[in-house]
């Protein structure tokens, strides 16, 4: 591993984060700067959390702390594709889609921090 850009969460995070700012810009108008802001910030948070914990990688309690906050941010993100999905007449099969990835997604950073966990250097 070169790079924190070679770990499948880190694409997986980036891409999804690139399609959530593109949804959230759908949003009403009134919505850009509340909803729309905060699922921008905790979508893109996954991915910055991935590359700021990969960054301290060589100590291994912080690698382990910010993969956690990579994980929070990933529900966080989550709850605010449902707040979306029941506030707004966006198209709900994207909306779905975006939820089943999130869902994926965490599952992949908690198997990722177990790895950490158990056997990092």
């Amino acid at each position: 591993m070169k790079s924190y850009k070679d770990l499948e969460i880190y694409s997986l995070s980036y891409d999804l984060a690139i399609g959530i700012h593109k949804l959230s810009l759908e949003l009403p108008r009134y919505e850009l700067f509340e909803e729309g802001s905060q699922i921008r910030r905790s979508s893109k948070g996954i991915t910055s959390c991935i590359v700021d914990g990969y960054g301290r990688r060589r100590y291994k309690a912080d690698f382990v702390k910010f993969l956690t906050y990579s994980h929070a941010s990933c529900d966080e993100t989550i709850l605010h594709l449902n707040f979306i999905k029941d506030t707004h007449e966006l198209d709900a099969k994207e909306i779905r889609i975006f939820l089943d990835e999130y869902q994926k997604l965490g599952g992949k950073i908690n198997k990722f921090i177990q790895y950490v966990e158990k056997e990092w250097k």
